[in-house]
């Protein structure tokens, strides 16, 4: 019998949460950012964080009615320790992963490398960004509206945004490219940001990227349907979850995603990221060529989100930008001290940032 039951783990979960914020919350309001004091509290903190994602993620039951597509995942892995082959071209890398481990580790031991996977890279990655401010970039990714759906739901995907992230920390540019095309092996959706991530690259132009992010929204108010049948029709409909994701109806798929059309509730949430940015960049004069190549990657990948919006599964393509959320709010005020009494202000703004998370993932769910 398991120690906790499948019904409560999401729940007690966002307590969990909601708990670390209020503390962080306290923290902020009576330390200074650069206190030594404060520095070893947040370490604490996300150190105990990282150790209770590990274990409470990665020994949960298997379930498919709390965790969603866990038991498909499960399903998979019996088969391949059966003797079931790998089929080619499907998230390729992920599913040899899950092949040879059949041969010698029970699916639990499965469930908890992928948490592994999923947390280790992040926390390497905020230690190597943000130094002796990691556990604040750490606390943040946490604390967004879908770490844990990726976590115990869409786990590739949620993998392959992290290993994204570690790419995006790394200084060399052969480690970079390595670790994005490990992502896209992992998942197969991880070509969007990693096309746009590219294409920040070589076009740096933050305006620009704003006045595409802005004007993507009239476009897809204006021609509706037509961006999704066209992203079909350019190719990317060879994926067939792609092609569910884009164009299915079916009630099964609007109860997991309850409203489908025009999110204006989830533009909002986007539009967070493209405001800090703004700000940061425009008003505050942040220059950092590693924040502003992120920072573009947000408005590129969220404004295709943006133009295929009204698509069944927007919410997946929406998550493709969202992973980079926290980062894209959190970054300046690591780097660069702006504010007076600034742990406060950052404790703050983790305090909005989670509110929105519970009240979506918990409060109306």
């Amino acid at each position: 019998m398991d120690l906790i039951p499948a019904a409560y783990y999401t729940i007690i979960y966002y307590q969990v949460l909601l708990l670390m914020v209020l503390v962080l919350y306290a923290q902020g309001a009576r330390l200074d950012i650069t206190d030594p004091k404060n520095l070893q509290g947040k370490q604490a903190i996300a150190s105990a964080l990282f150790v209770f994602l590990i274990l409470y993620m990665g020994l949960r039951p298997i379930s498919a009615r709390w965790f969603g597509d866990m038991r498909t995942y499960a399903n998979f892995y019996a088969d391949y320790a059966a003797g079931a082959k790998v089929t080619p071209g499907k998230d390729i890398y992920f599913e040899y992963l899950m092949k040879w481990l059949s041969g010698f580790m029970p699916v639990e031991g499965f469930f908890f490398l992928c948490a592994l996977l999923y947390v280790i890279p992040l926390f390497i990655a905020t230690r190597k960004i943000f130094g002796k401010y990691a556990p604040y970039g750490f606390i943040m990714i946490v604390l967004s509206m879908s770490f844990w759906s990726y976590g115990v739901n869409g786990i590739r995907n949620g993998i392959a945004t992290s290993m994204f992230i570690l790419a995006v920390s790394r200084t060399k540019l052969a480690w970079q490219i390595m670790l994005l095309v490990l992502s896209t092996m992992f998942h197969q959706s991880m070509w969007i940001p990693v096309i746009a991530w590219a294409i920040a690259w070589k076009y740096t132009k933050t305006k620009a990227w704003l006045w595409f992010w802005g004007l993507a929204i009239p476009l897809s108010l204006a021609f509706g349907g037509s961006w999704e049948n066209l992203v079909l029709q350019l190719g990317f409909g060879t994926d067939e979850r792609l092609q569910v994701y884009l164009s299915d109806e079916e009630n099964e798929f609007q109860e997991q995603f309850a409203s489908i059309g025009f999110r204006w509730d989830f533009l909002l949430y986007s539009a967070t990221g493209v405001f800090a940015g703004w700000y940061y960049i425009f008003k505050k004069k942040f220059e950092d060529p590693l924040y502003a190549q992120i920072f573009n990657t947000y408005l590129i990948a969220n404004g295709f989100w943006i133009l295929i919006i009204r698509a069944t599964f927007s919410n997946r393509f929406a998550y493709l930008s969202w992973f980079l959320l926290a980062l894209v709010i959190i970054y300046p005020l690591l780097a660069t001290k702006y504010f007076h009494k600034q742990n406060l202000l950052i404790a703050r703004i983790m305090l909005l940032y989670f509110a929105f998370t519970y009240l979506i993932n918990f409060v109306l769910l």
